[in-house]
C-alpha cells in the first residue's frame, strides 16, 4: 500500500493534509504546532486517527500488550544508575519505583498501523516540518525506536526526561481513571540542568511548574521530552493505558546504551553490544 493511500485511511486527511505539503491547510497546522511547541514544548493534535479506525488501532496494539517486558524498579528521573555518586540535594538522588512496560519495535506486527506510520515518509516529513527540521531520523535501535507503553492499573510512568531530543506519540487506549499526563515546559535547556527546579517538582513543591492534560484515543502528541520533566500518573480502573511512541532523532545512528536497554526491555541485541561507547547525542545534559 503506498504512503499517501495509508494515510488517506487512517488519518483524519481533512484536518490533516499530510498528503498535501504545499497546500494551505498543511501550513496551517505546521505553523500552529511550531508555535505551540516553542511556547510550551508540547502540542496535541486531537482526533488525528479518524474515529472509525480509533477501534483497530487500540485491538492492534492491545493484543501485542503481552509482550511487553514488565519488571518493576527503582528509578530517578534520569534513568541513571541510582547508585551513581551525586552531591547532596541533588535531584538524581531521589528515587522512585518504575512500573509501565514496553513492547519492543521488533513485537510490533509491520502491518499494523504504528509501525505503518513510524516509517511512512509524509509522516516523518510533517513531523520533521512541526518541529522546524529539515528531516528527522528513526533511531537505529531496533527496539527502542518504535514502542508501545504500557501502564497497568495501580502502576504509573513516573517523573523522568528523555535521551532523545523530541518524542511523537499516539494514545491508543485511555485508562478508565487516572493516567493523565504531567509536564514541566522546558524545566531545563541543552545549556542548563535546573537542578533546583527539578527538584522541587519531584519532592512535592513545585506544582506551579507543572502543567497537566489529559489525552483522548487517536489523538497525536508532538513533545520536546529532553527538556520537558514528564509522567503519567498512576492507572485506575480494570485495563492498561497504551501509547505508541514514535522516537525520531534530528541526527541518524542513535542507539541506546546497554544498560537502559537492558532495563526497558529486558534484552540486548548485537546493535547495542556495537554502539556501546560511541552514544550520538546532542547535548551533555546528565541524560
Amino acid at each position: 500500500m503506498s504512503a499517501a493511500r495509508t494515510l488517506e485511511r487512517a488519518i483524519d486527511a481533512e484536518r490533516y493534509p499530510l498528503a498535501e505539503p504545499a497546500s494551505a491547510g498543511w501550513d496551517a497546522v505546521v505553523s500552529a504546532t511550531r508555535a505551540e511547541l516553542a511556547e510550551t514544548g508540547c502540542c496535541v493534535l486531537p482526533g488525528f486517527v479518524r474515529p472509525e479506525w480509533q477501534e483497530t488501532l487500540r485491538d492492534e496494539c492491545a493484543s501485542v500488550e503481552r509482550d511487553a517486558h514488565f519488571d518493576v524498579e527503582t528509578v530517578n528521573a534520569y534513568n541513571i544508575d541510582v547508585h551513581t555518586p551525586l552531591p547532596d540535594g541533588h535531584p538524581g538522588r531521589l528515587t522512585v519505583e518504575r512500573g509501565n512496560a514496553f513492547v519492543a519495535r521488533d513485537r510490533l506486527p509491520a502491518q499494523h498501523i504504528v509501525p505503518r506510520l513510524y516509517s511512512n515518509p509524509l509522516f516523518q516529513h510533517f513531523v520533521a516540518s512541526c518541529f522546524g527540521l529539515p528531516e528527522v531520523h528513526e533511531l537505529a535501535d531496533p527496539l527502542s525506536g518504535l514502542v508501545l507503553n504500557v501502564v497497568r492499573p495501580g502502576m504509573e510512568h513516573p517523573w523522568h526526561f528523555d535521551t532523545n531530543e523530541f518524542t511523537v506519540s499516539l494514545l491508543t487506549r485511555e485508562a478508565e481513571g487516572g493516567g493523565a499526563f504531567e509536564y514541566c515546559p522546558n524545566i531545563r535547556s541543552a545549556e542548563a540542568e535546573n537542578f533546583d527546579n527539578v527538584r522541587r517538582v519531584l519532592t512535592g513543591e513545585g506544582a506551579h511548574l507543572v502543567r497537566s492534560l489529559t489525552l483522548r484515543p487517536g489523538d497525536l502528541q508532538l513533545f520536546k521530552g529532553r527538556y520537558s520533566l514528564h509522567r503519567v500518573s498512576a492507572v485506575r480502573g480494570a485495563i492498561s493505558r497504551h501509547t505508541a511512541i514514535f522516537a525520531y532523532s534530528e541526527r541518524p545512528g542513535v542507539v541506546g546504551s546497554v544498560a537502559r536497554t537492558r532495563q526497558l526491555f529486558g534484552r540486548v541485541l548485537p546493535e547495542h553490544l556495537a554502539a556501546e561507547g560511541r552514544a550520538v547525542r546532542v547535548d551533555a545534559l546528565l541524560d
